[in-house]
C-alpha cells in the first residue's frame, strides 16, 4: 500500500521523540518547564494532565510552565498529543518538590529504667526528601558506638542505660536539597532505678528488621536490627538469609546488613539473632522480608503501523515481564479501553488486544501500558482500517476577506483510513501533514486557516483528500479586499484650557466597498464619545472632531475608529490642556540654625501645568489656626526660603502653591508642624475642682492653662496637697500626661480636710500653682465596736441591750446610730436587726430586739455605723429567750373509727417554745360543752384511744401541748363516731368583694365536709390569662378555720385579671376544685420597681444621654397606656431644686437631657409612673457634659463685650445693614485677651445690626441677643443715579433722576447745572430744587445742540459728587445699536469672576445712559441679569459672583433715553477656573455601626444624603469626626466636629433558628437562638416579638417586648385555629437589631363561637322547623352541633329537656314535633370542634297568635273511594289576613304524634283527595285541617273520625260476584263464604302482627312534606301505655322514667324511608315529674321488656346509691331530697321495633 500511493497521501501518526525521566526533583519557588517532545503530521495539539486532573485543553503549546513551584505542585505529570490521525498518552514523570517545614513537637520528657534500652524517636518534621538528622546532647554531637545506635529512621537508641545517660537531647535536621536546617526542641531523658544491683538482663530486640522493597538498579539496601542486654559487651548479633548464615555486608556492630546493587536473587527472609555470650539466657531473634522489584519490560510489541480491512479480526500483540508481573492496560487515542462497554475489544491472556468486526472508527492510535510497583512502560501502534475511499462531505465555499483579517476555508472528509488533507493554491502546496507555510495552518478538521490574509492571497484554493482507496478534491475562490485605513490620523495637541481643539481623521478604503462605508466613532480612553449629547463637541462628515471650551477633563488619549465591511481601523492621539500647576512636592520645614525665631523651608519644583511658573505663594497655620498668606511673591526658580519673625512656643505648619499664566495651583501637603523653643507656663491650670470620692481618696479635676500662656506643649502637671491648717509639708504627685486632667488622691486619712494646688509644666519648666482648694475625704466606717455591751431576755420574744458609745476618734465620720443584732447558732445569715438612733446625752444606751423565736438560744452583738457602712461587731454573747406556751401539734388524724371509740394521733408541735411537759386531749359532743371529757397525757404520748362515745354522734376533739408556762394552742377537728371520714366536696356559691390593688375578699359556701372538720382552705387562681386552657396557681391558703365563710386573699398583682376557685382540705385529703368565680381585675397601684440598668453618657456640650431598661409588662400595675417614666436631674452636689421631665412612652428606653451647662457633672435618676402614682427612684447615676464649642452669648456694649467662656476661644463680630438684603459681614477677633474691636470700611450714615459670637475649633457659639443697632456718621452724598431725558424737543428737554445710591445722610436739596457742551462750566445755568424733586423741565434751548447737565445732592455736610449727562436737542433720536460681541480674554478668567470687554455701538443721537449685562450658565437656556447699572462710559466690566468650573455665555445691551438696544451677540462659552469647595458638608449623624465601626450620614448642597462606614476604630473610645469636601484645587472648609462613642452598636443579625410550637388554642410557644456572638455588638438585653395573623399583617400585627435575654416566649390570648406569622428582633443598649424572617405557626383548635342565628319556621301547635347559622369564628373544624330545648314551665307537672347532637356541618336545620300547644320553649344551640362552644338561645311559643292566625276549620269528614280518601271541611275564621293555603295533618288513631301529611292545598278548597298509598296499610288514622295565612299556621280543626287505611273490599264482596255465586248453588256459596270468612280473619290478624315490622308508625321521628327530620318528644303521663303499638301486636318501650342517667335508644331499625335523615351522636331526655308516685313511675317497667330481671324494685335498687342524690327533684311539698332513679335497657339484643330514629334521646 505504501508503494502504491505517493507519500503525501498519508498523515503521519503522532509519536514521541523522547520519553520523560521517571522522576525529577526541584526546589520551591523555582521555575519548571515540562516539554512534550512529539512529532507527526500537522497540526499537532497538546494537553497536560496532573494526577488525573486536566491542567489545559488541547492547544498548539507543547510546553507547560509553572512559574513558581510550591509543594502542592508535586505529583505525576503526563501529556497527551494528538493530530488528525490519533492521540497518544505520554509516560508519566514524577515531579518532586524539595521543602522543609518546622518541627511539629514541643519540648518533651522521657524516662527509662537503668540497664534497659532507651528508644528516643526523632521529633517529627515535614520535609522532602527526608532530612539528614544529627543527634546532639548538651551541644555535643552523638556518634554511633557500641552503646549508641542511630536507626534508619533517625531514632536514637541508647543501650544498657546508666545514670550519666540522663540529659537533654535534640536533633538538627538538614535538607540536603535546599540547604535548610532546623533544630528541634529538647527531649529530656531521665534514668530511673539508679543505684540498684547490676543484674544481667536478657537480650531483647528493640528495633527489629522491617519488610523492605527495593527496585533493581538501586545502589544498595540496608536491613537493621538493634538489640539490648546486660552486660552489653557480651551481646552479639548474627544474620541469616532464609536460614543460611550471612557474614558479608555487616556493619555498625552487626546491627546493620547492607546488600550492594540488589538483584532479584537477593530477595528473601532475613533474620537477626541476639545472643548473650557466656550465659544460659536464651537468645532472641526477629526477621523481615526483602523484596527486590524489577521494572516492566516488553517481551512482545506491536508493529508501529497495522493495516486491516473492515469486519476483520486483528490481534495487537503486547506482553511484558517484571517483578511483580506487570498489569497490561490498553488505550485508544489516549482513552482507556473498556472491554465491558465495547465487547468487540478483548484483552487476551498475556496482554494482547483483539479487535473483532473492524469498523472505520477503529482507526487510530493504540497504546499498551505495562505497570507494576517498580514503574511503567508503554508501546503503541497505528491501526488503519481500510475500505472506504475519501469523500469531501463539506468542501470550501467562495469567501471574501479583508486584508489583514483571518479566514477559514472548510474541508470536511470521510473515508477509511482517515484521508490525508493537502491544500493547494495553483501548483503550490500550502499546508498538509508534512508541509506548513507561514500564515497557512491546517486545522484538525481538515480546514485551512489563513491568518492574517494579504491582498496577494486572492485566488483559487483546492482541498485534496487522499487515502489508500483514492483521492477526492474540491476548490473555492477567495477574494481579498483592501482594508479601510486612516490616512490622516489625529495628532497630539496641547491647547489652553477653554480653547478649541481639532482632531483630524481622514480615511481611504477599497473602491469596491464605497457604498458600504460606515461612520466614524471617537473614543476617549477606551469609552465611546456620544458627540450628540456633549454640546462642546462637534463631528464633521469627514470625521474631524471639534472640542470647544477644553478643560482638564478633556485631557486624554482620543481614538478614531472607522468601521466598514472593508475593514476597521483606528488611530489615537493625546490631547493635553494647559492648566493650573501642580502642588509643590515634599515641602519640609526645620528650625533655622543661623537665626532665632526662624524656620527654613524647602520643596521640590512641581509640574508647571504645561506653562512656566510665575511665582509661589506661601501660607502658614499657627497653632492649628486657619491658613493665612505669609509670602505672596516667591521667585519661581526658588526651592527654599527662610521665614523670620515667628513667635516662640508656637507651632507652625506651612504649605505652598505655584502660580502660572493659567492661575494658582493646588496647595502642597502641609509640612510637619515645627515648634519654636518653649518657656515655662505663665498661668496656672483653670477651674480646679476637688471632690471626696471615698473615705481615703479625693478626686481632683482641672482644665489646662489658657493656650496663650502654655508657652509650649504641656508635659504634665504637679499636684501638691497637705492637711489644711497644719504645719506639715506638701506631698507631691507628678502627672506625666498632659491629657490627664483628673487625679485620684488615695491613701489619705479618713474624714480629713486637705488643701490642694495644681501647676502645669512643659519642657521648659514648672509653671505657677493654682489657688488653693480644700476638700474633705469621705466618712469611713467605725474601727471599734461599742463597749460594755450587755444583753438579757425580757420575755419569750424580746432581748434588751445596753452599751456604751465607742470613742469618737474611731468612728471615722458622723455617727448614724447603732445596730442591735441577734441570730441563732449556725444561722449567721438570718440575723434579726434593730437600728437605734444615737443618743448623745446619755452615756449608756438602751435598745430592744423584738419578734424573736420563743425559748431559743441566740447570739447577740452591737455595732456602730456611719453613712459608708457598718463598724465591727461587739463580741457575741449567748442567751436564751424565755419559755412560753407551745404551738399547735402537727398532723392531727383519726383512725380505727368505731361506733363507740376511735384512735387519735398527732405529732409534736413544731414550735415547742419550751420543754414539753405533756399533752391535753379533750372531746365533747358537737356544740355541747357540758359533755366535755379532758385527759392529760405524758410528753412521750403521741396517740390516744378515745372510748365511751355514742354511736353516730359528731364530736369535737382537741389536742394541745403543755409546757411549764401552760397549755399551748389547741388543734381541733370534728368527727362522727362510726362514720369514717371521706374526701370533702368543693365549696360553692363563690362571690368576690372588696377588690383592691393587691387583695380581694372571697365569700363562699363550704362544700361537703367529708364527715369531719375542714382543716385548710386553698385558693387557686388563673393570673393574667383567663380561660379554660390556662393554668391554675395556688395563691393563698388558710389553716384551722373550719367555720370560715369568707377569706381575704392577699399578695395579688395590681391591675391584673384573675379568676378564682377553691378547694377544702380535711384529714382525708383535698376536695375537687369549685366552679370558677367570675373574672375580676384588681385595682391599679403605683409601680413597685424602678427602671433597671440606668446608664448615663455624654451626648454633647449641653446634653447627656440617659438609658434604662423599661419595666416589664407585669410590673406596670396599671393601664399600660398611662405608664411612663420621670427623669430627675440636677448638678452633682447642688442643693437646689432638681429638674424633671416626664416621658409618656412606656417602651421608651432612652432620653437626651438637653439645655445643660457645659463641662458640668450632673446626677440623674429615673422612676416609673402610671395613672395611679410613681414608683421608687432608681439608684442615681452621674455624668459630665463635654467641653463646649457652643458658648454662651457674650455680653457687649457697642464693640466691647465680656466673655463667659471657660476655655480659650476667638470671637466674631457679625454685622449687616438693617432692613437690607446686603450680605452679612464678619469681623474676626483672635484670642480671648481683648474684648473690643474697631470696625472699618462701613457705609456712611448706615444703620447696622451688630452681634458678637464666640467660636472654637468645635464650632460657633450663639450670637449675642438682642442685636445692637448703631448708625455711622453722615457725610456729603454720592451722585444721583438713573438720569434720563424722556422728553427731548428741539428747544426743551425734561430730565428725571433717582436719589443717590449712597445718600450718606439726609438729602436737603438738589442742584441742577447745564450748559452747552462746547462752553465751559462758568457759563452754566444753576437751579436749586427741593429734596422731593425727581424731574426738571428746561426750555429755550438751542436746537440740534449738545448740552451738558449736572445734578448734585446736598446733606448737612455739604454738596456731594455730581452726576453728569449729555443730551442733544433733536427729535431724530433712536434706540442705540447693540455693542460688539463681548470678549473674555483667557488671562482674565478666574474661578469666580471674569473680565468682560466690548465696543459700544451707535447711540442713536441719544447718549447711552447705562449698560445691562446678562449671563447664561451652560447648558441652561435661561438668561439672567447680572447688572443693570453698568456705567455708560465703561467698555469693560468684571462679572463676579460666578460659580467655579462652570461654563458661561454673556451678552450686553445699551439703554438711552429712547429705550433699550437689542442684545449683543453672545460671547463664546468660557469656563471659569476650579476653586476649592465653598462649604463644608453637614454631618447629619454619627452613630455606632458595630462595636468597632461607625456609620456617618452627611448632607451636601445637593441635599443628597450619603452613607459611609468607617472601620478600624477601637472599642470603648470616643472619637471626634470632621468632614470636608475636596477637589483638584484643594480642600474646602471642614465641618464642625462630631463626637461618637465607639463600643456599643445595635445587633447586626437577627435571632437564629426561630421555632414555633402550638401549645393550646390560644397560645404559641416561640423559641430561638441568640444572634451570632460577633453580630451581637454587646450584651443582648431582650427581644421584640412581632406577630400577626397570616395575610392580615396590617390589621393584626402586634408586638411584645421581652426585657430579658431569654430564648423563648409564650404568646397568649391568640385566636384559636389561626395561622400566625412571627418574627423576632434582638435589642441591646444601643437599639434594635434586624428582624428574623417570618416563621409560620398555627394555634390548636378551640371552642367555636356561638352559632350566628336561630330561625323558626312552620310553627304549628305541636311542631316547628328550627334552623341556625354557622359560628362566626369556628376556631377549628366543626364536627357538629348540639340542640337543647325545654319548656319554660312544666307541662302537666313535668319539665322535659331534650338534647340532640347533629354530626357534620349541614344541613343546619331540624324538625321538632311533639310540642305542647301554647307552651313557650327555650332552644339553645352550640357548635362543637373538639369541645363545645357557647350557646345561642331563642324562645318560641307554639300555637297560633291570638286573633292574627286563622281559626280552626270545621270538623272534617272523610269520603272513601276504592284507593283514595277525600277530606271535607268548612272554612273557619281567616284571622287578620286572608287564608293563603291549607295543611292536612295525620296521626295514628292510638294517640300517635300529629305530622303534616299534605301541604299547599289551595286557599279556596274545602276538600282534598289523596291516594291511600301514602298511608300505612291496615292502620287507622285521624286527620285534621289547619289554615295558613301571612301570620302563620292557625288553630287545627277537630280530629276527623278514625278511618282505616284499608283499600276496597275484595271482589267476593261485590254484588255481581254474589249473583254469580248464587247461580252456582247455595251449598257452594255457604261453603265458600265459610272459607272466605276464616281466611279473612286470618289475614286480618296476620296484618296486625306484621305491622310491627313497619317502624314508620311507631317511630318517634318521621319526615314531613318539607323533608325536615322531625323529632318527637312524648309529653304524656308516665303511667300511660303505648296502646298503638300494643294494638298492632307488638310491645314498645314505655315512656322514659325519671332518671339521672341518659336513656339510649337503638337506631338500628329505622326504615329505609328515613335513610336521608341526619345521623346524630346522642340525645338526652330529662323529665322532672310532678306529683307522680313511685308506683306510677315504674308502672310500665315490665311492659317495655318482659325479659327484664325482677330481682329487686327499681326504686330500692338506686335509693341506696349516694351518687344519684339530687339527680331529680320532685316538685312535691315536704320532700327535701328526692329519691334516686335509674333506668337500664334490655340487653337481650333483640331488635326493638318501636325504636326512635337515629337521634338518640338522653
Amino acid at each position: 500500500v505504501f508503494e502504491k500511493f505517493p507519500r503525501t497521501l498519508y498523515d503521519v501518526p503522532p509519536y514521541f521523540k523522547t520519553e520523560p525521566v521517571r522522576s525529577q526533583l526541584h526546589l520551591e519557588r523555582n521555575r519548571l518547564v515540562l516539554t512534550c517532545m512529539a512529532e507527526g503530521s500537522w497540526p499537532l495539539e497538546f494537553k497536560w494532565i496532573h494526577n488525573s486532573t486536566e491542567l489545559t485543553r488541547f492547544s498548539l503549546e507543547y510546553r507547560y510552565l509553572i512559574p513558581s513551584l510550591d509543594r502542592s505542585h508535586a505529583g505525576f505529570y503526563r501529556c497527551i498529543v494528538r493530530n488528525r490521525v490519533g492521540a497518544l498518552l505520554q509516560r508519566r514523570t514524577e515531579v518532586q518538590v524539595a521543602f522543609m517545614g518546622s518541627f511539629e513537637e514541643g519540648e518533651r520528657t522521657q524516662s527509662v529504667s537503668q540497664g534497659e534500652g532507651a528508644v528516643i524517636p526523632a521529633p517529627r518534621i515535614r520535609s522532602f526528601p527526608q532530612p539528614q538528622v544529627t543527634w546532639f546532647r548538651d551541644g555535643r554531637k552523638i556518634p554511633p558506638s557500641s552503646r549508641i545506635a542511630i536507626t534508619l529512621d533517625n531514632t536514637l537508641v541508647i543501650l544498657s542505660t546508666v545514670a550519666p545517660d540522663a540529659g537533654r537531647y535534640y536533633v538538627q535536621a538538614v535538607n540536603d536539597k535546599n540547604g535548610e536546617n532546623k533544630t528541634s526542641q529538647p527531649i529530656t531523658l531521665s534514668v530511673e532505678n539508679v543505684g540498684g544491683p547490676a543484674d544481667p538482663i536478657a537480650p531483647t530486640i528493640i528495633i527489629p528488621p522491617r519488610n523492605t522493597s527495593v527496585v533493581t538498579g538501586t545502589s544498595e539496601v540496608t536491613m537493621e536490627c538493634v538489640a539490648n542486654a546486660r552486660p552489653l559487651i557480651k551481646l552479639s548479633i548474627t544474620w541469616r538469609k532464609n536460614g543460611v548464615l550471612v557474614n558479608s555486608g555487616l556493619s555498625d556492630f552487626n546491627r546493620r546488613l547492607t546488600i550492594l546493587s540488589p538483584v532479584v536473587s537477593d530477595a528473601g527472609y532475613y533474620e537477626c539473632e541476639a545472643i548473650l555470650r557466656s550465659s544460659s539466657v536464651p537468645s532472641v531473634s526477629a526477621g523481615a522480608y526483602l523484596h527486590v522489584l524489577e521494572p516492566p519490560q516488553f517481551i512482545k510489541e506491536p508493529e508501529k503501523h497495522i493495516t486491516a480491512e473492515m469486519e476483520k479480526v486483528v490481534d495487537i500483540p503486547c506482553q511484558a515481564r517484571g517483578v511483580p508481573q506487570p498489569d497490561i492496560v490498553w488505550y485508544k487515542d489516549a482513552l482507556p479501553i473498556d472491554p465491558v462497554r465495547t465487547p468487540r475489544y478483548r484483552v487476551l491472556v498475556g496482554g494482547s488486544l483483539q479487535v473483532n468486526g473492524l469498523l472505520p472508527d477503529d482507526t487510530g492510535m493504540f497504546q499498551c501500558f505495562a505497570r507494576n510497583l517498580a514503574g511503567e512502560v508503554q508501546t503503541n501502534t497505528y491501526l488503519a482500517v481500510t475500505s472506504i475511499a475519501p469523500n469531501i462531505t463539506a468542501g470550501p465555499s467562495d469567501s471574501t476577506v479583508i486584508d489583514g483579517m483571518s479566514v477559514i476555508l472548510h474541508c470536511e472528509t470521510s473515508g477509511a483510513p482517515r484521508p490525508a488533507i493537502t491544500w493547494q493554491k495553483g501548483e503550490r502546496v500550502l499546508a498538509s501533514g508534512s508541509v506548513q507555510l507561514p500564515r497557512f495552518t491546517l486545522l484538525e478538521s481538515g480546514s485551512l486557516l489563513i491568518s492574517p490574509s494579504h491582498i496577494s492571497d486572492a485566488g483559487t484554493y483546492t482541498c485534496m483528500a487522499s487515502n489508500s482507496r483514492g483521492i477526492d478534491e474540491a476548490s473555492a475562490d477567495l477574494v481579498v479586499w483592501a482594508r479601510t485605513r486612516i490616512t490622516t490620523p489625529p495628532q497630539d495637541q496641547s491647547v489652553i484650557k477653554g480653547t478649541k481643539a481639532i482632531m483630524n481623521c481622514g480615511v481611504t478604503h477599497d473602491p469596491s466597498v464605497t457604498s458600504l462605508y460606515s461612520r466614524h466613532v471617537w473614543e476617549k480612553e477606551g469609552s465611546v464619545i456620544n458627540v450628540q449629547s456633549i454640546p462642546r463637541m462637534r463631528l464633521d462628515a469627514d470625521g474631524t472632531l471639534h472640542i470647544s471650551q477644553t478643560w482638564s477633563g478633556d485631557i486624554g488619549t482620543y481614538t478614531c475608529r472607522v468601521t466598514s465591511v472593508g475593514g476597521n481601523d483606528s488611530r489615537s492621539a493625546h490631547l493635553r490642556v494647559r492648566q493650573l500647576p501642580h502642588a509643590p512636592e515634599n515641602p519640609t520645614a526645620v528650625l533655622s540654625k543661623s537665626e532665632k525665631r526662624a524656620i527654613d523651608l524647602a520643596w521640590a519644583k512641581p509640574f508647571d501645568g504645561n506653562s512656566p511658573l510665575i511665582r509661589y505663594i506661601l501660607e502658614v497655620s499657627e497653632n492649628n489656626a486657619p491658613w493665612a498668606i505669609l509670602l505672596a511673591n516667591i521667585e519661581p526658580e526658588s526651592t527654599a526660603v527662610t521665614v523670620n519673625g515667628l513667635i516662640p512656643a508656637r507651632s507652625y505648619q506651612f504649605r505652598l502653591c505655584a502660580v502660572n499664566d493659567v492661575g494658582k495651583g493646588q496647595f502642597s501637603k502641609e509640612t510637619d508642624r515645627v515648634s519654636l523653643p518653649e518657656e515655662s507656663p505663665s498661668a496656672p491650670p483653670q477651674n480646679v475642682i476637688a471632690s471626696g470620692r471615698t473615705n481615703q481618696s479625693i478626686m481632683i479635676q482641672w482644665q489646662p492653662p489658657p493656650e496663650s500662656h502654655q508657652n509650649g506643649i504641656l508635659r504634665g502637671y504637679i499636684v501638691r496637697y497637705r492637711l489644711t491648717g497644719l504645719p506639715v509639708d506638701y506631698q507631691i504627685k507628678n502627672i506625666s500626661s498632659p491629657d490627664m486632667t483628673t487625679l485620684l488622691l488615695e491613701d489619705l486619712i479618713i474624714w480629713t480636710n486637705y488643701e490642694i494646688e495644681v501647676a502645669a509644666y512643659n519642657g521648659a519648666g514648672l509653671g505657677t500653682f493654682s489657688h488653693k482648694v480644700t476638700e474633705w475625704t469621705l466618712q469611713g466606717v467605725p474601727t471599734i465596736a461599742p463597749g460594755n455591751v450587755q444583753a438579757e431576755s425580757v420575755n419569750s420574744t424580746t432581748i434588751r441591750f445596753t452599751w456604751a458609745a465607742p470613742n469618737p476618734q474611731f468612728i471615722n465620720g458622723i455617727n448614724q446610730g447603732y445596730k442591735l443584732l441577734a441570730w441563732e447558732p449556725g444561722k449567721d445569715d438570718e440575723v434579726a436587726m434593730v437600728t437605734v438612733r444615737p443618743n448623745f446625752q446619755d452615756s449608756v444606751h438602751v435598745g430592744y430586739v423584738t419578734g424573736l423565736k420563743k425559748f431559743t438560744e441566740y447570739y447577740t452583738s452591737v455595732l456602730c455605723f456611719t453613712t459608708p457602712g457598718d463598724g465591727p461587731r461587739s463580741p457575741p454573747k449567748a442567751l436564751r429567750t424565755h419559755e412560753d406556751t407551745p404551738g399547735a401539734v402537727g398532723h392531727l388524724s383519726f383512725t380505727e373509727i368505731l361506733d363507740t371509740s376511735l384512735k387519735v394521733s398527732w405529732s409534736e408541735p413544731s414550735e415547742k417554745n419550751g420543754v414539753l411537759t405533756g399533752y391535753r386531749i379533750s372531746w365533747e359532743e358537737y356544740n355541747r360543752t357540758n359533755t366535755r371529757v379532758t385527759h392529760y397525757l405524758p410528753n412521750v404520748t403521741l396517740e390516744y384511744r378515745v372510748t365511751g362515745l355514742t354511736a353516730l354522734t359528731t364530736y369535737t376533739i382537741e389536742v394541745g401541748g403543755m409546757t411549764s408556762k401552760g397549755q399551748g394552742v389547741l388543734s381541733s377537728s370534728t368527727i362522727s363516731s362510726g362514720v369514717p371520714p371521706e374526701l370533702p366536696g368543693p365549696p360553692t356559691n363563690m362571690a368576690i368583694s372588696n377588690i383592691g390593688p393587691r387583695s380581694i375578699n372571697l365569700q363562699f359556701k363550704p362544700g361537703y365536709d367529708g364527715k369531719t372538720s375542714i382543716s385548710r382552705w386553698l385558693v387557686e387562681a388563673q393570673v393574667g390569662a383567663v380561660g379554660e386552657n390556662e393554668d391554675w396557681l395556688m395563691v393563698h391558703q388558710v389553716f384551722n378555720e373550719p367555720e370560715a365563710r369568707s377569706l381575704e386573699v392577699p399578695g395579688l398583682n395590681p391591675y391584673t385579671s384573675y379568676r378564682f376557685r377553691m378547694r377544702q382540705v380535711n384529714i382525708v385529703g383535698t376536695s375537687p376544685p369549685s366552679q370558677p368565680s367570675r373574672k375580676i381585675q384588681t385595682l391599679p397601684a403605683p409601680p413597685d420597681m424602678a427602671p433597671a440598668n440606668v446608664t448615663l453618657r455624654t451626648a454633647s456640650e449641653t446634653s447627656l444621654w440617659l438609658r434604662w431598661m423599661p419595666l416589664p409588662e407585669w410590673e406596670y400595675n396599671g393601664n399600660a397606656e398611662q405608664v411612663g417614666y420621670r427623669v430627675q436631674y440636677s448638678r452633682a452636689g447642688s442643693q437646689g431644686h432638681p429638674l424633671t421631665h416626664v416621658i409618656t412612652d412606656r417602651l421608651e428606653r432612652e432620653f437626651t437631657i438637653e439645655d445643660l451647662e457645659e463641662w458640668t457633672e450632673y446626677e440623674v435618676r429615673v422612676q416609673a409612673v402610671n395613672g395611679i402614682g410613681v414608683g421608687p427612684w432608681s439608684q442615681p447615676v452621674r455624668g459630665r457634659t463635654r467641653e463646649s464649642g457652643e458658648f454662651h452669648a457674650v455680653e457687649k456694649r457697642y464693640f466691647v463685650w465680656k466673655s463667659n467662656a471657660q476655655t480659650s476661644l476667638d470671637y466674631q463680630v457679625v454685622y449687616k445693614e438693617k432692613d437690607s438684603d446686603s450680605p452679612v459681614h464678619f469681623w474676626t477677633v483672635e484670642g480671648n485677651a481683648t474684648h473690643s474691636v474697631q470696625l472699618t470700611g462701613l457705609g456712611k450714615y448706615v444703620l447696622y445690626e451688630i452681634q458678637v459670637l464666640a467660636f472654637t475649633r468645635i464650632g460657633d457659639g450663639r450670637p449675642s441677643s438682642p442685636p445692637i443697632l448703631e448708625r455711622t456718621l453722615d457725610d456729603v452724598p454720592g451722585p444721583p443715579v438713573g438720569i434720563l431725558f424722556p422728553e427731548v424737543r428741539t428747544t426743551s428737554v425734561r430730565l428725571i433722576w433717582q436719589s443717590p445710591a449712597q445718600p450718606n445722610g439726609i438729602i436737603l436739596a438738589y442742584q441742577i447745572t447745564y450748559h452747552l457742551n462746547s462752553t465751559n462750566s462758568n457759563t452754566a445755568t444753576v437751579d436749586v430744587l427741593n429734596p422731593s424733586a425727581r424731574q426738571y423741565m428746561v426750555t429755550n434751548l438751542k436746537p440740534e445742540t449738545v448740552y451738558v447737565f449736572r445734578i448734585t445732592a446736598q446733606t448737612r455736610k455739604g454738596w456731594g459728587e455730581a452726576a453728569e449727562a449729555l443730551v442733544v436737542t433733536t427729535e431724530k433720536r433712536a434706540r442705540p445699536q447693540p455693542t460688539s460681541r463681548p470678549l473674555v480674554p483667557q488671562k482674565h478668567v478666574q474661578a469666580r469672576q471674569v473680565l468682560l470687554s466690548w465696543e459700544p455701538g451707535s447711540d442713536g443721537l441719544s447718549p447711552v445712559r447705562y449698560y445691562t449685562v446678562q449671563l447664561r450658565e451652560l447648558p441652561e437656556s435661561n438668561w439672567t441679569v447680572h447688572s443693570a447699572s453698568v456705567s455708560h462710559e465703561a467698555t469693560t466690566y468684571i462679572v463676579s459672583r460666578l460659580k467655579p468650573f462652570t461654563s458661561y455665555q454673556f451678552r450686553i445691551k445699551a439703554t438711552n433715553d429712547i429705550g433699550d438696544s437689542e442684545y449683543s451677540q453672545e460671547s463664546e462659552a468660557i469656563t471659569t477656573l476650579q476653586d476649592v469647595p465653598d462649604e463644608a458638608p453637614s454631618i447629619l449623624s454619627v452613630t455606632p455601626y458595630t462595636t468597632t465601626s461607625v456609620l456617618i450620614r452627611w448632607q451636601v448642597r445637593t441635599n443628597k444624603t450619603t452613607l459611609y462606614i468607617c472601620f478600624q476604630t477601637s472599642k470603648h473610645k470616643r472619637y471626634e469626626i470632621r468632614m470636608s469636601v475636596y477637589n483638584a484645587v484643594g480642600e474646602g472648609p471642614t465641618s464642625p466636629p462630631q463626637e461618637v462613642f465607639v463600643g456599643e452598636a445595635v445587633p447586626t443579625a437577627p435571632p437564629q433558628n426561630v421555632a414555633i410550637q402550638s401549645a393550646t388554642a390560644t397560645q404559641l410557644d416561640v423559641t430561638w437562638d441568640p444572634p451570632p456572638v460577633d453580630a451581637q455588638n454587646g450584651d443582648i438585653q431582650g427581644y421584640k416579638i412581632y406577630f400577626w395573623e397570616f395575610q392580615r399583617k396590617n390589621e393584626t400585627e402586634r408586638m411584645r417586648t421581652l426585657f430579658m435575654p431569654e430564648g423563648g416566649v409564650k404568646l397568649k390570648n391568640l385566636t384559636g385555629y389561626t395561622t400566625y406569622m412571627i418574627s423576632v428582633a434582638p435589642f441591646n443598649a444601643a437599639g434594635d437589631g434586624p428582624r428574623s424572617p417570618p416563621t409560620r405557626g398555627r394555634t390548636q383548635q378551640a371552642a367555636p363561637s356561638a352559632p350566628s342565628f336561630i330561625h323558626f319556621s312552620e310553627l304549628t301547635t305541636t311542631s316547628v322547623n328550627v334552623s341556625w347559622g354557622e359560628p362566626t369564628f369556628p376556631n377549628g373544624i366543626i364536627e357538629g352541633y348540639r340542640l337543647v330545648y325545654e319548656p319554660s314551665t312544666p307541662v302537666d307537672g313535668v319539665s322535659k329537656t331534650v338534647t340532640v347532637d347533629v354530626k357534620g356541618t349541614g344541613p343546619l336545620w331540624l324538625k321538632i314535633r311533639d310540642l305542647a300547644d301554647g307552651v313557650t320553649y327555650n332552644f339553645r344551640i352550640r357548635a362543637k370542634t373538639f369541645i363545645y362552644g357557647p350557646e345561642v338561645e331563642a324562645n318560641i311559643t307554639t300555637g297560633p297568635g291570638e286573633g292574627s292566625a286563622p281559626g280552626p276549620p270545621g270538623e272534617p269528614f272523610i269520603t272513601r273511594y276504592s284507593s283514595g280518601l277525600t277530606i271535607h271541611w268548612t272554612p273557619g275564621d281567616p284571622g287578620r289576613s286572608p287564608i293563603t293555603r291549607y295543611v292536612i295533618e295525620a296521626r295514628p288513631s292510638d294517640e300517635g304524634l300529629w305530622d303534616i301529611l299534605i301541604k299547599d292545598i289551595s286557599k279556596d278548597a274545602t276538600s282534598h283527595t289523596f291516594n291511600m298509598d301514602i298511608l300505612k296499610q291496615g292502620v287507622s288514622y285521624d286527620f285534621r285541617v289547619i289554615g295558613v295565612n301571612d301570620y302563620g299556621y292557625g288553630s287545627p280543626s277537630l280530629p276527623s273520625p278514625s278511618i282505616s287505611a284499608q283499600k276496597v273490599a275484595p271482589f267476593y264482596e261485590e254484588w255481581w260476584f254474589l249473583v254469580v255465586v248464587a247461580l252456582v248453588g247455595l251449598i257452594f256459596i255457604l261453603l265458600l263464604v265459610f272459607i272466605l270468612i276464616i281466611r279473612g280473619q286470618s289475614k286480618k290478624y296476620a296484618k296486625k302482627s306484621e305491622s310491627g315490622k313497619y317502624t314508620q308508625l311507631c317511630n318517634m321521628v318521621s319526615l314531613d312534606e318539607g323533608r325536615f327530620p322531625a323529632l318527637e318528644l312524648n309529653n304524656r303521663r308516665l303511667s300511660v301505655k303505648n296502646s298503638f303499638c300494643r294494638k298492632n301486636g307488638v310491645y314498645t318501650r314505655s315512656p322514659p322514667r325519671p332518671s339521672p342517667g341518659s336513656l339510649h335508644y337503638s337506631d338500628e331499625d329505622v326504615s329505609t324511608k328515613y335513610n336521608d335523615l341526619i345521623p346524630a351522636e346522642s340525645s338526652s331526655l330529662t323529665e322532672k315529674p310532678s306529683e307522680i308516685s313511685d308506683s306510677q313511675g315504674s308502672d310500665s317497667e315490665y311492659e317495655v321488656d318482659p325479659n327484664r330481671q325482677k330481682t329487686h324494685s327499681f326504686v330500692n335498687h338506686y335509693i341506696s346509691d349516694p351518687t344519684y342524690y339530687n339527680s331529680w327533684r320532685r316538685q312535691q311539698k315536704g320532700i327535701s331530697r328526692a329519691q334516686a332513679y335509674s333506668y337500664t335497657e334490655s340487653e337481650s339484643g333483640e331488635p326493638d321495633h318501636c325504636a326512635p330514629p337515629p337521634l338518640v334521646l338522653k
